[in-house]
Formats: structure tokens, sequence, C-alpha cells
């Protein structure tokens, strides 16, 4: 049964991802490269921390979206969003600084809990732009995410802060951006 959970959730990652590409390509999108690329290292160590405390079948889909995410990072560098701050440079800056407890302590747990805050801060760019040019994204991709990381948690073979924290936290941040991009654009067309 987890194993079928898990594909599903793998195959959302895929439903939720390939419309995005294609917006990107189709200029509809335009993803932060900053954003994509702390997302691309963060889901790495993520996917390690689940795998080395027991995940299981249940890292099956933070895998399949980190292809996605390294992907998207690609694409954003050529196609992305243009209009960087340096209030998103600090940002940046603070998500890479939080690597480094993370390289010190080598425990899959800390360094779990570590990606996370890295990866809400890493949200705060693609907030940012998201707010000033809400048709720079898509809410499909956010809105697959809320139900691709909640199959993730029941498709679990082993429940623990590892394992668990990345997506109850992305569960929740996905929620708020998807409810952020459509009333941004519920208020900007009406």
């Amino acid at each position: 049964m987890k194993e079928t959970i898990a594909i599903i959730a793998a195959l959302l990652a895929i439903v939720g991802n390939a419309p995005y590409l294609i917006d990107i390509l189709k200029g509809r999108v335009k993803p932060h490269a900053y954003t994509w690329f702390v997302w691309s290292i963060v889901s790495a160590i993520i996917l390690f921390g689940q795998l080395s405390k027991g995940a299981g079948v249940g890292a099956i889909p933070t895998a399949a979206s980190e292809i996605f995410t390294i992907i998207i990072f690609l694409f954003s560098l050529k196609f992305g969003f243009k209009g960087i701050t340096k209030i998103d440079t600090f940002f940046l800056c603070l998500a890479l600084l939080g690597l480094i407890p993370w390289l010190l302590t080598k425990d899959p747990t800390v360094s779990v809990i570590i990606a996370v805050l890295i990866d809400v801060i890493a949200f705060v760019p693609t907030i940012r732009k998201t707010w000033l040019e809400p048709k720079t994204e898509t809410s499909i991709l956010f809105g697959m995410n809320v139900v691709r990381h909640t199959l993730a948690l029941f498709s679990l073979q082993a429940y623990n802060i590892a394992t668990t924290l990345h997506s109850i936290v992305m569960i929740t941040a996905n929620s708020l951006m998807t409810v952020l991009i459509l009333q941004k654009k519920k208020r900007k067309y009406t």
C-alpha cells in the first residue's frame, strides 16, 4: 500500500511540474533562479536525510521532485525572473550560510531541520516576486505540491523528524503560496 501511495505522490510531482516547465518555455511563468537554486540543494539534503532515517519508498516522491527542481533551476537561468534585488541576494546568502551547520553536524535529523529552515527562507524571493507580479507564477505546481506532500507522508516507512518535517512544512508553505497566487490574480483581474 505504501508503495502505491509513493508512486502516486511521485506521479503528482510529474503532473505538477510538467505544466510548470511548459509554462516557463511559453513565458507564462518566470521562476526565481535564487529560490530554485537553493531548493535544488535543500531537496538533495532532505532526500538523503530521509533515506538515512528509514523513509524507504516514502523518499520516492522527494526524488522525483528533486529531478524537476534541478531542471526548473536550469530553466530559470535563461527564462526566469530577471528583477533580482539586494534583498533577494540577502536571502540567497542567508540560505547558503545555513548549509554550514549542516556540513558541521553531519547528523541527518539536524541536517533536515536546517534544510527545512533554508527551504522556507528560499521561498521569500519567490513570495516577493509573486506578490508584485502574480502573473509570473501558476497555482498548479504549488497546489499539486500540497497533495503530493500529503500523500508522501502516508507513504513513509518510518516516521521521525527527518522523514516528516519537510512535508509538513511544505504543505503549509505551498498552501500559502497557492492562496497568494489565486488571491493576487483574482484581485488584479476583477
